[in-house]
């Protein structure tokens, strides 16, 4: 291990000598990219350039990889508290949850009024797993890239390889859980409303049936923004989060610690702030599909 961790740092000093600011942040705003090459072949991309030309179907490995991950050990650890759950002596690790469960469980009795199982464990993932992927903006931003640099380039041939750990500063992703709700959305809209009295809100609110043309102006942006402005939002705050620290190690040299400090006990409000927004719109817009009108 200890040689192990000589190795990334060396590789570290290394890249910080060869490499611009901003070649430094490109890299570090990159993604481990995997797709189809120009030649027809299917492979990693070996710098940002590839990576674009790769196109729609690419996927980005790493992110996707920590997502995945990060999701799977929060099931599992939930389920492992879960199972050993008792009345009589509860664990301060059972404890924990249960303050969880119960912060989100008021939170959707106050937000949503119809009866819809799926609700609460659906804000109770929401909240969990973005609180824990935002979390890992807190992980210093050259501990698992250099690393990542020091594998790619002994393992797969690619010279300072990009590998980002924060699956929420990659728009794929949370536009993938936004538009995931928004399908929510379309679907209980019509199960509760039908087909014709989804359409209706759409049509004849809010001005009535003889103001149609307003009515699709108004109310078709208001339903595509919700998924773009969910998605977007946790986005750009956490990608701007990382892009700060990024700013601080690539100009501070050896006094980026204060301010790294100063800025990630700053993001210690960011991180479950952003995570509590995306539940608490997620509960708010599954409440207004499930009402129906009274007219």
């Amino acid at each position: 291990m200890a040689e192990l961790a000589e190795a990334a740092h060396a590789a570290l000093e290394h890249g910080a000598e060869a490499q611009t600011v901003q070649e430094y942040i490109t890299h570090h705003l990159s993604y481990l990219t995997y797709g189809k090459h120009v030649d027809g072949s299917w492979g990693l991309a070996h710098t940002p350039e590839e990576a674009v030309n790769m196109g729609f179907w690419s996927i980005h490995v790493d992110t996707l990889g920590w997502s995945v991950f990060i999701g799977a050990a929060f099931l599992l650890f939930f389920r492992y508290v879960g199972k050993r759950a008792t009345v009589d002596r509860p664990s301060g690790m059972q404890n924990f949850v249960e303050m969880i469960f119960e912060f989100v469980d008021a939170r959707v009795a106050e937000g949503f009024n119809g009866k819809n199982p799926l609700v609460a464990p659906l804000a109770l993932t929401i909240f969990v797993w973005i609180i824990l992927m935002n979390t890992m903006d807190l992980v210093p931003v050259d501990w698992i890239t250099g690393l990542a640099t020091l594998v790619g380039e002994h393992g797969f041939g690619l010279e300072h390889m990009s590998f980002k750990i924060v699956p929420t500063t990659d728009v794929n992703i949370t536009m993938g859980m936004s538009l995931s709700v928004f399908a929510l959305i379309i679907y209980y809209s019509i199960k509760m409303k039908g087909l014709g009295g989804f359409l209706s809100e759409l049509a004849f609110h809010p001005f009535g049936k003889w103001m149609l043309p307003f009515n699709l102006i108004i109310e078709v942006p208001t339903l595509f923004a919700k998924p773009i402005s969910l998605g977007l939002r946790l986005f750009g705050n956490l990608y701007a989060g990382e892009l700060l620290f990024l700013l601080i190690a690539s100009m501070l040299g050896i006094f980026q610690l204060p301010a790294h400090f100063i800025w990630a006990v700053f993001h210690l409000l960011v991180i479950p702030l952003q995570a509590f927004v995306f539940m608490m719109l997620t509960i708010v817009y599954l409440n207004a599909a499930h009402e129906t009108p009274d007219h």
